[in-house]
């Protein structure tokens, strides 16, 4: 495991990186999208995946787009390392707090995903005309599209990511969303395998 502190475009963050399978799970708004590292941190440990998580310790937390997330050297190393990546996001739709949108260029593994999920008490929506436009992750400059095989963007409700209920709470991913993407991974994992 490896912190690094890298500044993008004004802000300050801590970046953890963990070099492991060819499946990456990517937190690019640790800090903004509560829940969402310490999501990828529990389903990388679980399944052996690379890990990637930006956080910002410090001062108010800024939500920078992820297109414009630019090639830091820990961002450089995950996305040369890794086959295919998982990045996980929150949205705060209020006419959407059970559904969990699956977009990310990689549509075979969105659906797979979608599959693992489909037990657990939120939605998968994996048709990308019913996933809101900015929500899709469908540009080529974002990160969960850059390796090789592209990736899932999964945009997470809240109560998919944290069972925190105050802001001073610890984030706390529930564990049936954990389960679910620990065993989706481990599917995506077996499949680059025997593709390396």
């Amino acid at each position: 495991m490896r912190t690094e502190r890298v500044t993008i475009e004004g802000a300050a963050f801590l970046t953890t990186l963990h070099l492991g399978g060819p499946v990456g799970l990517l937190a690019l708004h640790g800090s903004v999208e509560g829940g969402t590292a310490e999501l990828a941190r529990e389903v990388a440990a679980r399944t052996g995946a690379t890990l990637l998580t930006f956080t910002q310790p410090t001062g108010p937390p800024r939500h920078i787009p992820s297109t414009r997330m630019s090639p830091c050297a820990p961002l450089t190393a995950f996305l040369t390392h890794t086959t295919l990546t998982v990045s996980l996001h929150g949205h705060n739709r209020r006419s959407a707090p059970r559904t969990i949108y699956v977009g990310g260029s990689h549509r075979p593994a969105a659906r797979i995903l979608a599959t693992a999920l489909t037990d657990s008490p939120f939605t998968p929506v994996t048709t990308l005309s019913d996933i809101p436009h900015p929500l899709r992750g469908l540009h080529p400059d974002n990160p969960v599209n850059r390796t090789r095989d592209g990736g899932v963007q999964l945009e997470l409700p809240v109560r998919a990511r944290t069972s925190a209920r105050t802001p001073t709470a610890p984030e706390v991913p529930p564990q049936v969303v954990v389960d679910a993407l620990v065993a989706g991974v481990r599917t995506l994992t077996e499949r680059e395998g025997s593709r390396r």
